[in-house]
């Protein structure tokens, strides 16, 4: 683990660049996230439960596929763990963001949409780290 932390402290203008394409990435994700949930809930009227859940799933799945490529250039060819990897780390994520919205807006009444914003920041910065060092780690 310490020789990860020292290649991410010596490829600093790297690890930058690295975190602004996951940025990039994650707000190309939004897209799909809403216009998936947007087709299957209002068009093909599926559950807005059911709806959700697939346009969060296809979402990470492209922000997967996109950050293998173009984020951290992955070549390993365990490509189905690897995926699973992300989608576990992905949905943690969810749990953590919908925790924090939990706690802050539930219980101390905090706005909803800035509870939101702090909660995204914080699981940006979990899918990120967690992503590098685990589904995309060098070996």
């Amino acid at each position: 683990m310490n020789i990860l932390l020292v290649n991410i402290e010596f490829a600093s203008r790297s690890f930058y660049l690295k975190f602004l394409k996951f940025g990039v990435v994650g707000f190309s994700g939004l897209f799909v996230d809403f216009g998936l949930t947007y087709l299957f809930k209002e068009i093909f009227h599926v559950q807005k439960y059911v709806s959700n859940a697939i346009g969060f799933m296809m979402a990470a799945t492209s922000n997967y596929i996109f950050n293998r490529i173009w984020t951290f250039e992955s070549t390993n060819p365990n490509i189905a763990l690897e995926y699973t990897e992300f989608i576990v780390i992905s949905v943690i994520g969810l749990v953590v963001n919908t925790l924090i919205l939990y706690l802050l807006v539930s219980r101390l009444k905090m706005n909803f949409y800035l509870s939101k914003v702090f909660a995204i920041a914080v699981v940006t910065l979990w899918n990120f780290f967690a992503n590098l060092l685990f589904t995309f780690a060098v070996v």
